[in-house]
């Protein structure tokens, strides 16, 4: 007989049905799954979430998020049945360190702005490390399975917060004119070239950084703004029976400019 009994109202209701979901009964397809098939899930809902945010949409916005506390849930419901832990110890965990982190609320500490709260966490985080024994350093902590460029960010973001970081945005700014100078002298020699390549990329987020613009939702727009532009002038050769092939680079440029 299948089991109709109603869930809970609000935050609990997901728990629940997964909890249903993989208990003897339930869905095969969720019973099989563990924490490492689910990292691809997670990782595109992820994607999913920051489409919806980037496009502005509340509704596709509170889908992906139901989405993306689905997979909570799912990782939470497979640890709870090999007896590591649950969903409440990972919302108790997680709400005990938000207020050890957060003295400037839940305590008597004064902060100036935004930027002190983050070097004071990154100062806690420290000295939680030192006290375990740890010597991890401050960007052991980014996860190198980011992409590439959130990567860079992040290591970038942790090391300026121990103060390791350009003076100024100009500074950050000639950084990136001295690796695209070095790329252009390297050119010729491709293992070079991919170490200056590199090193290049690695400046623009640190300049990105400096002006306070995300390097990730930067590029992103230019993608886009690429992509209307492109899609503009090829359907107008198109509608003339040609294609890209078909003309010479100034022609090429002249349409492109007309499809600004």
């Amino acid at each position: 007989m299948k089991d109709k009994r109603p869930f809970s109202d609000g935050i609990d209701a997901i728990f629940e049905v997964v909890h249903r979901l993989r208990a003897p009964g339930g869905c095969p397809w969720d019973r099989e799954q563990t924490h490492e098939s689910l990292r691809p899930y997670l990782l595109e809902e992820t994607y999913e979430l920051l489409e919806a945010i980037d496009a502005g949409d509340d509704a596709k916005m509170s889908e992906e998020l139901g989405d993306l506390l689905l997979q909570v849930a799912m990782h939470a419901e497979i640890a709870a049945e090999q007896g590591r832990f649950d969903a409440r110890k990972v919302s108790e965990a997680v709400a005990a360190k938000m207020v050890k982190r957060h003295p400037h609320v839940f305590g008597d500490v004064s902060v100036a702005n935004a930027e002190e709260v983050l070097r004071n966490w990154e100062h806690q985080k420290i000295q939680e490390s030192r006290k375990a024994g740890n010597d991890e350093s401050v960007v052991d902590r980014v996860p190198s399975s980011l992409p590439a460029l959130a990567w860079a960010l992040g290591l970038q973001k942790r090391a300026a917060r121990v103060g390791f970081d350009f003076a100024t945005s100009a500074a950050a700014a000639e950084s990136v004119g001295e690796e695209a100078r070095e790329l252009a002298a390297d050119a010729g020699d491709h293992d070079r070239a991919f170490e200056e390549m590199g090193d290049l990329l690695f400046a623009i987020v640190s300049l990105a950084r400096s002006l306070k613009v995300n390097p990730e939702d930067a590029l992103r727009v230019a993608g886009q703004r690429f992509r209307t532009r492109f899609v503009a002038a090829e359907a107008a050769l198109r509608r003339e029976g040609k294609s890209f092939t078909d003309l010479d680079e100034g022609e090429k440029l002249q349409l492109w400019e007309k499809t600004r």
